[in-house]
């Protein structure tokens, strides 16, 4: 089944467009990453696909449901977290979530309950009494998070989750997502500008800027089209040199290949040209590497007179 759709979404404000003619399908479970740099149109996203914006043009759904006509029931089946979410300070983290699971139709013991099981599961259950506003931003974030959670929603809207954050708390809440998708079954829709997190974790992409839908698809079908490459790698002796179609770069001998099946028989070669070699390895595409890729063929695209819908 489908979790997230959209065709031709499109959000203007007067002659700024935010978002264009966006079409995307986002199968149940798994996360997808919705990723581009601020002001791409990510949040925007996320508030049409949430009920909280009316799209100017075209249309979209969440678990089957127009959030623009029936929000109510986009709302009780998504959780959403963004980059301002806002607790109240004055408030305990455990007093936090039971307000907002009662407010979200649960009765009041089992607001109680589901709050005390996510702050066990967040690691926040020692400071489960402690005011929000002695919360560190790490704390905070992972308590937002437990607020997203609380009525175990099929559909989790993330907006920069791991903002502000150490690369420990960023570490640790990139952990929680994926297990999330893989214990619970949660489709995730992960709006980041943090690529290198986003490679770890997400298991669908959506590559956007300045409103554009760049490319969509999982990660080897991105790379491919981007043109992007393998490389089998080999440290030598210094000053040796293989014969054949290899490249130098960073100290390694670089050659395309297609997979690691084709390593054995490349070291093979290189043993029999009577050369030393001191590692070997394959360098595969990295999703900057990709994403930029995409991006600089868009402003080309833009130079020849037309940006890509």
């Amino acid at each position: 089944m489908t979790a997230i759709e959209a065709k031709g979404l499109t959000k203007s404000y007067g002659k700024t467009q935010a978002l264009k003619g966006l079409t995307l399908q986002v199968p149940e479970g798994g996360v997808c990453g919705f990723l581009g740099p601020n002001g791409a149109g990510k949040t925007t996203a996320v508030k049409l696909f949430n009920g909280l914006l009316s799209p100017t043009s075209g249309e979209c759904s969440v678990l089957g449901y127009n959030p623009a006509k029936e929000p109510e029931k986009v709302h009780a089946l998504s959780g959403v977290m963004t980059e301002t979410a806002r607790m109240y300070g004055q408030l305990t983290g455990l007093e936090n979530l039971s307000f907002f699971g009662e407010t979200a139709g649960m009765s009041r013991e089992d607001a109680r309950q589901r709050a005390c099981e996510l702050l066990r599961w967040l690691d926040l259950w020692e400071a489960r009494d402690r005011k929000a506003s002695a919360y560190s931003t790490g704390m905070m974030q992972r308590l937002s998070l437990a607020r997203a959670l609380m009525h175990r929603p099929g559909v989790l809207f993330l907006d920069e989750p791991t903002s502000g954050l150490d690369p420990e708390s960023a570490q640790m809440v990139n952990n929680l997502i994926r297990d999330l998708a893989r214990q619970d079954g949660t489709t995730v829709f992960l709006c980041t500008h943090q690529l290198r997190y986003a490679q770890d974790i997400c298991t669908q992409y959506g590559l956007i800027d300045r409103g554009t839908l760049l490319a969509w698809g999982d990660f080897e079908s991105l790379w491919k089209e981007a043109g992007c490459q393998i490389w089998a790698g080999f440290r030598l002796k210094e000053h040796q040199r293989p014969a054949g179609n290899f490249q130098e770069k960073d100290g390694w001998w670089r050659v395309p290949v297609h997979g690691e099946e084709e390593m054995p028989g490349l070291l093979r070669t290189l043993i029999e040209q009577n050369l030393d070699v001191y590692e070997a390895r394959l360098f595969r595409p990295q999703l900057e590497e990709v994403y930029f890729r995409f991006l600089q063929q868009a402003e080309n695209g833009e130079e020849k007179g037309g940006r890509p819908a």
